[in-house]
């Protein structure tokens, strides 16, 4: 058979592969903080025998794009945004530490902080907890300040310092919990000029319109694919039979 039926194959397999990137971006277009997954084919000799005619084109995440997504005021006191560059320190499920941008905090009913999924954030002391208050603010160094029930509003006291840490962005990977890790497994440091703001949200850098225009070539590039194994099969039949009447 063929050769070119297997690279044709290989071709469909990575675009389905480059589609679930395009998919899952356009899943989270309007998650809070997301940063789009970034990834590009490459182009790879086909190893073996024979001379080197064939090439497949294979499909490689490159890594998240870490460029800032709109600001949106919301007026609620427990909602922050990154300025900037920079991520909020939150305890992963495993018990390291993750990094997110996704600011739309929540307290639980035991009162400890965390992100909307359940990640709790982490402060100077490790994950903060809040008590009962009237009153709950988040300055823009990530201080929380809370007014305690039963007390006047100049009864403001400092609670605790959100972690806020800026990495080189080539240091990071994503893992399977959906949250920024360093790659060597370290804890980044503590960057005290960072700012965020208070009463706002940080939406998705996804750029709903490209991606669409992007899922549409690659559904375009992989029935060109399909076609070509078409051909080549075809091909391979006429060849056959031909050989069978000789």
């Amino acid at each position: 058979m063929d050769h070119s039926i297997y690279v044709a194959m290989t071709g469909a397999t990575q675009i389905m592969r480059a589609q679930e990137a395009v998919s899952h971006n356009l899943a989270n277009a309007s998650t809070v903080g997301f940063k789009g997954e970034l990834s590009a084919f490459q182009s790879l000799p086909v190893l073996g025998g024979g001379q080197a005619t064939r090439i497949n084109a294979v499909a490689q995440g490159l890594g998240q794009d870490f460029s800032q997504g709109s600001t949106t005021s919301t007026g609620r006191s427990l909602d922050v945004a990154v300025q900037g560059s920079g991520w909020i320190a939150v305890q992963a499920p495993d018990g390291s530490e993750g990094y997110t941008r996704a600011g739309d905090l929540q307290l639980t009913a035991d009162g400890q902080l965390t992100d909307a999924r359940g990640n709790p954030v982490i402060g100077n002391s490790g994950p903060i907890s809040v008590p009962d208050s009237a009153q709950i603010s988040i300055g823009n160094d990530g201080t929380i300040s809370t007014v305690p029930v039963g007390e006047g509003p100049n009864a403001v006291s400092a609670l605790d310092r959100i972690r806020l840490v800026n990495p080189d962005p080539t240091q990071l990977v994503q893992g399977s919990d959906g949250l920024m890790h360093m790659a060597d497994g370290s804890q980044a440091d503590v960057d005290t000029s960072m700012r965020v703001t208070s009463g706002a949200l940080e939406s998705s850098n996804v750029n709903a319109s490209a991606e669409l225009v992007k899922m549409i070539a690659l559904s375009r590039q992989y029935d060109m694919q399909v076609k070509a194994i078409k051909s080549a099969d075809d091909n391979a039949a006429a060849a056959t039979k031909l050989l069978q009447s000789s």
